[in-house]
């Protein structure tokens, strides 16, 4: 069987129930600063910014690849126009710039 005799004297019992008490205060603050609702939403707030962060931080390295994947197709090593390139797609938007125009005026008549 256990001994629960107790041989602490009546002054380091008030100590460690004293020690308790500060210790269990400080735990009731911390969970009252964990669930005070300024907390919560600070802590949803980080969360969503962190988020956004990493989205965005994502979405310009998914730009930045395709931005150099076109330009590789316009522009050779040394970073010269490749024309063979330019003049066909450059024919090509302003014939559709012309048809937008034309049908445009079409239309108002």
């Amino acid at each position: 069987m256990a001994d629960t005799s107790d041989t602490r004297t009546p002054a380091q019992i008030e100590a460690d129930i004293r020690a308790r008490r500060e210790t269990l205060a400080e735990t009731l603050d911390e969970i009252g600063v964990r669930v005070h609702p300024k907390t919560i939403v600070g802590d949803a707030k980080a969360k969503v910014v962190a988020n956004v962060d990493h989205t965005l931080g994502r979405a310009y390295v998914q730009v930045n690849r395709v931005v150099s994947e076109v330009r590789g197709q316009f522009v050779d090593k040394e970073g010269a126009p490749r024309l063979e390139r330019i003049v066909p797609v450059a024919l090509v938007a302003v014939g559709v710039v012309g048809l937008l125009a034309f049908s445009s005026r079409r239309g108002k008549r």
